[in-house]
């Protein structure tokens, strides 16, 4: 009594064996049989391929990159270390753009600063804002004779030190025209910015910065405005305090001391000459306008003729933040270009290695090619290692790069910035020079003739 076989049982024996279709007399096969052992071929590779080849030849990567840890911990260090230094660039660099575009929110776009040129003695230049050409009479000039000005005030420096009771505390002072609160848009935390009257009649009147206010009364406990200090040796009466306006990107903007422009010169400097101009332009549309004419007006004011030899400088704001903004940019992609180097020299480390895979496994490449597997699959193998070590390396790398953003920016007291997509770029970066550096050894055990591997021991 005969037992058929399971058909499934049948298919697969046909399919592997491939046995011969039945020759006619003249030792040739029919049409249909020919078709039958084509089908039959078609249907081993269709096995052979798709999913489960793929999922085999990931097991097997895995299992040849488990052979050699410490080999494949050291191959992937390269990619590792790039990828964590390109994460690590990019958040720095992100970071510090936020630091530098909140410290410079302060910056007036319509602001324009004059300052006095440079000075000369003995043919050395001493630089600029060394030499006294400005007036306060220039500043004056200005505001009556440029159209579209809103604000003008020209300033004058001086530095000393601010004494309350038994407190005292170095810092800028300057003397401004009450125009200075809106061209430098500072608002005020209790009472009241000086007066026109104040300058006019040079009243020894101060307002004062958050961190003066800190320094000098939050010890003691007092409230500071209508309080009595000394700069120098000059008593004034604190008006009104500032609020908070942080780092302008030039130092700290709230330890400050403003006082009338003309109690300055007459009880601080003693000069007669301006230290800088302020300019506020009635819009962003007219800065450029408005310092031409300014430039022109000074011209004529100062005798020059030739703009060559102007005694002052013009800038206005949004040239300092296209500046530090261009700067800063160039910076990033200088440290992200230097970090990517890392990954360069990661992939050349993942071909070396592959290579030496090839030569150490060249009898497996001839066994596993006898006994079927097309030059195509050898190549995937090898691939697939290259890939994965790579990606296992881009892995740890955005770990540790990660941990080492968390602890710049916790160390250097900064924002924590980074974007997902610098860690997808740099994982994608590790994973593409895997496959670059990777397809030529895997091309090279793909070439092998399985004969002249199979010899080799």
């Amino acid at each position: 009594m005969s037992v058929s076989k399971p058909e499934s049982e049948t298919e697969n024996r046909s399919l592997v064996t491939s046995q011969p279709a039945p020759a006619t007399k003249t030792g040739k096969r029919t049409p249909t049989a020919t078709k039958a052992v084509a089908s039959g071929r078609q249907k081993l590779r269709r096995r052979r391929g798709g999913m489960p080849a793929l999922y085999q030849n990931c097991v097997s990567a895995l299992k040849a990159l488990r052979a050699n840890k410490m080999r494949s911990l050291l191959t992937s260090l390269g990619i590792i270390i790039g990828v964590s230094a390109v994460i690590v660039m990019i958040s720095i660099g992100e970071s510090s753009a936020a630091a530098i575009n909140q410290r410079l929110s302060g910056l007036s776009p319509t602001e324009i600063i004059v300052r006095p040129g440079s000075a000369s003695s003995g043919g050395i230049r001493q630089g600029a804002g060394t030499l006294s050409s400005l007036t306060q009479a220039d500043a004056d000039a200005i505001a009556s004779q440029v159209p579209n000005v809103a604000a003008v005030s020209p300033v004058v420096n001086a530095n000393g030190q601010v004494v309350f009771d038994n407190q005292n505390w170095a810092t800028s002072i300057q003397g401004v025209y009450p125009d200075y609160q809106q061209i430098a848009n500072w608002q005020m935390q209790e009472g009241a910015f000086f007066t026109a009257q104040d300058e006019q009649n040079s009243n020894p009147v101060a307002v004062i910065g958050q961190t003066v206010a800190d320094n000098l009364f939050t010890p003691v406990g007092v409230d500071p405005v209508g309080q009595q200090i000394r700069i120098g040796s000059v008593p004034f009466t604190v008006v009104g305090v500032l609020a908070t306006k942080g780092s302008s990107g030039f130092g700290n903007a709230d330890d400050i001391v403003y006082v009338p422009f003309s109690t300055a010169q007459q009880q601080l400097t003693g000069s007669k000459n301006a230290s800088s101009i302020d300019v506020q332009a009635s819009s962003t549309s007219q800065v450029n306008n408005v310092q031409a004419a300014v430039q022109q007006l000074l011209e004529q004011r100062h005798h020059i003729t030739n703009p060559q030899n102007d005694d002052f400088t013009i800038q206005n704001q949004s040239q300092i933040l296209q500046t530090v903004q261009s700067t800063s940019q160039t910076l990033f992609i200088l440290l992200v270009g230097v970090a990517s180097i890392s990954l360069l020299v990661g992939g050349i480390g993942i071909m070396n290695i592959m290579l030496v895979s090839v030569t150490e496994r060249t009898r497996e490449i001839g066994i596993r090619m006898a006994i079927g597997a097309r030059p195509r699959d050898v190549m995937t193998q090898f691939l697939i290692e290259a890939l994965m070590l790579s990606a296992l390396g881009g892995i740890v790398g955005i770990l540790l790069g990660i941990g080492g953003a968390v602890a710049y920016s916790f160390f250097t007291k900064t924002a924590f910035v980074l974007s997902p997509f610098a860690v997808l770029l740099a994982f994608g970066f590790s994973a593409l020079v895997g496959i670059v550096f990777g397809f030529y050894p895997a091309r090279q055990g793909a070439k092998l003739d399985p004969i002249v591997a199979l010899r080799t021991e």
